[in-house]
């Protein structure tokens, strides 16, 4: 029996968007150097998305995970942990191509992508191209990502349209911001999952979670299990989510 039986999918989340906080901490309380800690961060990767791809396929949900995985800021962190975090990025995609055309991903990569390394972007080019027919679960990686800077590029295009002639000013509502954001077409996430402990945002999503509701678990990510997993999702069931109206409960009681 799976843990999320009890779950009728309709209370899983549509959208769930994670910062994979602690793998720093993890390797350092280990006495083992950052990097490692990164490494073993991808193993849980890979097996939150391949459950999420499983989940999506057996209980309905969900349709969307996106990874924060390396943000604007992160360029600030010693250069050779920045060249370690692409080289791992490069070999992740490589290795993981497979596993996601075996469970039927797509892969969408979100972030400002021009000024990263060539040889990441072939990577990302070929996994676009190739997961591109794939109608399962939808793997966002937000790399080279921030929100101050994705409305920020979102707002440059719309006031090109609006200088162009091609929009009007009185025109541009909330739906269009959304329409210009690197998750065009997409959801909003419906949770909000942070490891490690911290509680704040970090400049992720910022416009898109609005109405999310926020999980926050004192597990570091290497050892962010798929037991904590359905903790989450079971968590996320229990809320009566009222975006603002009166309560209205149809949650699960778990």
């Amino acid at each position: 029996m799976s843990p999320l039986d009890e779950v009728p999918g309709h209370l899983l989340p549509r959208h769930i968007a994670i910062i994979m906080d602690g793998n720093g901490r993890w390797a350092v309380q280990r006495g083992l150097p950052r990097v490692k800690g990164h490494q073993e961060g991808a193993k849980t990767v890979r097996a939150i998305v391949t459950e999420c791809a499983r989940l999506r396929r057996e209980h309905g949900a969900p349709d969307f995970l996106t990874l924060y995985s390396f943000s604007l800021e992160n360029w600030k962190r010693p250069i050779d942990e920045v060249s370690f975090l692409m080289q791992m990025y490069i070999d992740y995609l490589r290795q993981e191509r497979p596993t996601m055309m075996e469970n039927n991903i797509r892969f969408k990569q979100i972030g400002r992508l021009d000024n990263l390394p060539d040889p990441v972007m072939d990577e990302v080019n070929i996994t676009l191209a190739q997961t591109a027919e794939n109608d399962g679960l939808q793997l966002n990686l937000a790399l080279n990502y921030g929100s101050r800077a994705e409305i920020t590029d979102a707002v440059r295009a719309i006031a090109e349209k609006v200088a162009l002639g091609e929009m009007s000013p009185r025109d541009i509502g909330e739906q269009t911001i959304s329409d210009h954001l690197y998750t065009a077409g997409m959801p909003d996430p419906d949770v909000l999952v942070r490891t490690a402990g911290e509680m704040r945002v970090s400049n992720y999503l910022l416009w898109q979670i609005s109405y999310a509701e926020l999980v926050v678990s004192q597990v570091l990510w290497p050892d962010f299990t798929l037991a904590d997993l359905h903790k989450t999702l079971k968590e996320f069931a229990s809320r009566n989510r009222r975006f603002g109206a009166l309560d209205k409960t149809n949650t699960l009681r778990v």
